[in-house]
């Protein structure tokens, strides 16, 4: 009987050994099943989270344009009037001086041409009279040449 039982006990033993290496294998298996999906899957899943991202990046990059092009508005009409002060400060300072203004510069200018033109004028009417043979013309006085 013991010869029975050791018989029946070392079959056992082998089945229950393959039965522990077909679960084993079976597991391994399954591992490498689940390696070679998550595989797969975690491609997907990275191409989705770049295309999420990507539109995440232009959506904030359209809101960082705007605030930065809102931002410059608001510092170009700052900056004009802080020219303006400038300017005006300026021109007071330089008035105070007695330095010209454009416009004073602009209407002595135009007087001056105004005057070069009349002394043209009449320099070519007294060659003109020394060519026909007369006098010279007595030196005329006008209000504009006095100013």
């Amino acid at each position: 009987m013991v010869k029975k039982l050791k018989s029946l006990s070392g079959a056992a033993d082998s089945q229950l050994a393959q039965t522990i290496k077909d679960s084993a294998n079976q597991i391994w298996l399954a591992g490498l099943g689940a390696f070679a999906k998550a595989q797969e899957e975690g491609n997907k899943v990275f191409e989705a989270l770049v295309k999420e991202g990507e539109v995440i990046q232009s959506r904030t990059k359209k809101e960082a344009d705007a605030k930065i092009a809102d931002a410059a508005g608001k510092m170009a009409g700052a900056w004009d009037k802080l020219e303006n002060v400038f300017e005006e400060r300026v021109s007071r300072a330089l008035s105070s001086l007695g330095v010209p203004t454009k416009k004073d510069i602009d209407k002595l200018t135009k007087r001056v041409a105004e005057l070069t033109a009349l002394v043209q004028k009449l320099t070519e009417e007294a060659d003109a009279a020394e060519v026909a043979g007369e006098e010279k013309p007595a030196r005329r006085r006008t209000a504009k040449a006095a100013e």
